[in-house]
């Protein structure tokens, strides 16, 4: 057993995000393992660009209510006990509706050469974000 004490928190970089987020490393395995767990904190408004993960990724609420958006235009609104599990190479975006906090734990597994499981694309339009919060 190891006891692993609170790693500090950061602000998510302003180019992969709308509005001001903070990432709470929790884990990064260690040869076999390859998964990576965060929790992240959105405000209200406060979002992700969109994005994919090569091996995908598992978004699990822990408070406030939030969004998960893909590309074909789907949106569901997450509450606090919910799971998303985004599949491989899905291109998607996550954060805060528009009145609430939300946070989530991130969960993702590292791509197996080594090299960053997340691919950063453009940031959602703020009308497909409005649109989103109905």
């Amino acid at each position: 057993m190891e006891l692993r004490t609170v790693n500090p928190t950061a602000q998510g970089p302003s180019s992969n995000f709308t509005g001001t987020v903070y990432v709470t490393p929790i884990h990064s395995g260690t040869e076999p393992s390859r998964l990576t767990v965060a929790l992240v904190r959105f405000p209200p408004g406060a979002h992700t660009n969109w994005h994919r993960h090569a091996v995908g990724q598992t978004l699990h609420v822990t408070e406030g209510v939030g969004l998960v958006g893909t590309r074909d235009g789907s949106v569901v609104r997450v509450r606090a006990g919910d799971t998303v599990v985004c599949p491989p190479d899905e291109e998607h975006w996550h954060g805060a509706a528009a009145d609430t906090f939300m946070s989530h734990l991130a969960l993702l597994e590292g791509k197996p050469d080594g090299g960053d499981p997340t691919t950063w694309l453009e940031p959602l339009p703020d009308d497909d974000y409005r649109q989103a919060n109905g």
